[in-house]
């Protein structure tokens, strides 16, 4: 494991109504092992050298500790856009276990993200940040079948383990649910697979599912993905090019029909799908007064 220097590692953010509604961002590690082909995190705007190596920030434990300690506004800590807080690294070193013990200790709420079945290593943590305070466990899922989720994402636990990881966590009444994104335009963007998600996340007594029916593509990410999928998927690329170009956002040419089917399979199962209706379920009655009197 190689560490670099970090100043802060706890960063206030303007709670979103449109994400998750939290108060902070942190991340420990910097990079991704997970080799998935349509990362966002590639992008030449973040300047992350040397992507798929894991590194940790310097004494981030520590550091973790002394920010909170000296906030006085409690409020919910989100971690994972960045990069996974339960890399393969994080087995041997628990730096991401020790950070939600920080958590806990100052009364602060967690939403954090993953695609990683290691989450449920720290079970007895979670539960106990959840006697004080909101906390939402996301797991991403975005192919239903083991086989293509080992080839859009060949370095990730396959969505079977993942689904266990949710039953695992909504058995022991964490409040958690799926990330279905990105739907990649012409490979995973099929009625069967989005249905299956659905069907298996209620199975699993998972409380929601946020979507989007698209990838988001720019610079040196797009041009990684097309090499990905010239190889892969080898009929997809030059659809890709046809349909939307240089454009940022692709949505899925599918998206009107999927969201349709999507929404139908989700009241059918009771899962949530909509932003404010998440927030609304896994926030305590006092957060959302505090956050709404802050908007």
């Amino acid at each position: 494991m190689k560490y670099i220097p970090a100043k802060t590692l706890i960063t206030k953010v303007k709670p979103s109504l449109f994400w998750f509604a939290t108060d902070y961002n942190m991340n420990i590690y910097r990079g991704c092992s997970h080799g998935c082909i349509y990362c966002d995190s590639r992008s030449q705007c973040y300047r992350i050298e040397n992507f798929d190596e894991v590194r940790a920030k310097e004494d981030a434990v520590a550091k973790i500790s002394f920010e909170l300690s000296r906030k006085r506004q409690k409020g919910l800590i989100a971690s994972g856009a960045m990069s996974d807080p339960y890399n393969p690294q994080e087995s041997k070193h628990n730096l991401t276990r020790n950070a939600l013990k920080e958590i806990d200790r100052y009364g602060f709420g967690l939403a954090l993200a993953t695609k990683s079945p290691l989450v449920t290593r720290d079970i007895d943590i979670i539960k106990s940040i959840c006697t004080r305070s909101s906390v939402i466990i996301k797991i991403t899922i975005t192919c239903a079948q083991d086989s293509l989720s080992k080839q859009i994402e060949p370095n990730v636990s396959p969505s079977s383990e993942r689904f266990a990881a949710l039953k695992q966590l909504s058995d022991n009444g964490i409040f958690c649910g799926v990330l279905l994104m990105p739907v990649l335009p012409f490979i995973n963007d099929t009625e069967d697979n989005i249905l299956s998600i659905v069907r298996q996340t209620a199975a699993a007594g998972a409380k929601f599912i946020y979507s989007y029916f698209g990838v988001t593509l720019r610079d040196n990410q797009r041009d990684y993905f097309y090499n990905k999928i010239a190889d892969l998927f080898p009929y997809a690329k030059e659809k890709y090019i046809t349909a939307f170009g240089e454009s940022y956002s692709c949505q899925s040419p599918k998206t009107n029909q999927l969201t349709r089917a999507f929404k139908k399979e989700c009241d059918k199962f009771g899962i949530l799908y909509n932003m404010k209706d998440i927030i609304a379920a896994y926030k305590k009655p006092q957060e959302i007064k505090e956050q709404l009197e802050l908007f």
